[in-house]
């Protein structure tokens, strides 16, 4: 289960009173206007239902959530709608460039996110117009998840992911997306993740291809206790380190490593569509969620580190200390951020896995 951490209720009631005085609000302005739905477009199991509870009650509001699974289907979701029909969404850096351009975001109102102060500026600006129209959510690496105890020697590469040993063979779960699946071979053969090179990226597929007969499933591990890597059908897994300590905490043989190769340092954006009718209420939750209280117990529910810098006060030593949540800086030096590619490149990205997933 996820981490939640235990708050007194004098202090939840403090900050909660904190954040309606700063929004303006009071108990009769509240109840003066009908309950507004917020609807947010998000990964699930991405939110501490308890802090959108207290949300909830705070502004007279109703949360809800529509989940996707990958990156590709929350871009088909808002394909659909023109970019309307939802709040905020999560989004990868990557996407807001794009999202920008097709008008679905709306330009970030520092005043009415006072909250923003404590959000570190390397992850405001690791994306292009990040800082403009999107807030830090959480941030990570891109790595192997295993069975230690069905797989008996130490995983260190992600020539291991395509060159399994016998116990992983047939047994490994990658995922779909484009950029993540070719970059997990690109990094293996030694090639930049955000390469254009037709020719690296052909070896790629040729190592994809090759690795095909021992994957299991090319869809995301599931985070349930019916999960295939927890029951052990699954033995390696593509994973992110946050979702990989979640699985840990049900089965301590669960082991995440960040290869020697390196990884794909990403980041999840909280945004506002420019369609909302509620961008003042998208607002705040995102100041709400930046409260640095608040913003430190949404860690430790998601096992991620967090970019709000004031809430590292209020997360425990342990959890700042874990260089699988906090890489270290030999870790960073070997990682990279997803960049884009040219045209041409991104529709053989999109290629190679069609051929490998069908």
């Amino acid at each position: 289960m996820r981490h939640i951490r235990i708050v007194a209720n004098l202090v939840i009631f403090t900050t909660l009173l904190a954040t309606v005085s700063l929004w303006g609000l009071t108990a009769n302005a509240a109840d003066a206007d009908k309950s507004r739905e917020l609807v947010i477009l998000n990964w699930e199991e991405y939110l501490d239902p308890d802090l959108v509870a207290e949300f909830e009650e705070a502004f007279n509001a109703k949360v809800r959530e529509v989940y996707y699974e990958q990156d590709n289907e929350r871009d088909k979701l808002l394909l659909q709608s023109d970019g309307k029909g939802y709040d905020i969404a999560i989004i990868d850096g990557l996407s807001i460039a794009n999202y920008q351009k097709r008008g679905w975001l709306a330009r970030i109102d520092q005043q009415q996110i006072p909250n923003l102060q404590h959000i570190h500026p390397r992850w405001r600006s690791a994306h292009a117009l990040a800082s403009d129209y999107a807030v830090p959510y959480f941030w990570g690496t891109t790595g192997i998840a295993y069975r230690s105890d069905l797989i008996d020697t130490e995983i260190t590469s992600w020539m291991e992911l395509f060159k399994p040993p016998e116990a992983a063979m047939g047994r490994i779960a990658m995922v779909s997306d484009p950029r993540d699946l070719t970059a997990s071979a690109l990094l293996a053969l030694g090639h930049s993740p955000n390469t254009g090179d037709l020719a690296e990226l052909e070896a790629a597929r040729n190592l994809l291809m090759a690795q095909k007969p021992h994957v299991r499933s090319y869809s995301y591990i599931s985070m349930e206790e019916d999960s295939s890597l927890l029951a052990g059908d699954v033995t390696m897994a593509f994973m992110w380190s946050g979702d990989a300590l979640a699985l840990q905490e049900q089965n301590e043989n669960i082991t995440y490593v960040v290869p020697k190769e390196g990884s794909l340092l990403w980041v999840d954006y909280m945004a506002i569509l420019e369609g909302s009718q509620n961008k003042d209420l998208a607002a705040a939750f995102i100041n709400f969620m930046n409260e640095p209280k608040m913003a430190a117990r949404q860690a430790e529910y998601v096992y991620y580190p967090t970019p709000n810098k004031a809430a590292e006060a209020f997360l425990p030593a342990e959890f700042l200390e874990d260089e699988v949540i906090y890489p270290s800086t030999a870790i960073l030096d070997r990682s990279s951020f997803y960049g884009t590619v040219p045209a041409s490149a991104a529709r053989r990205y999109a290629l190679i896995v069609a051929q490998i997933t069908r």
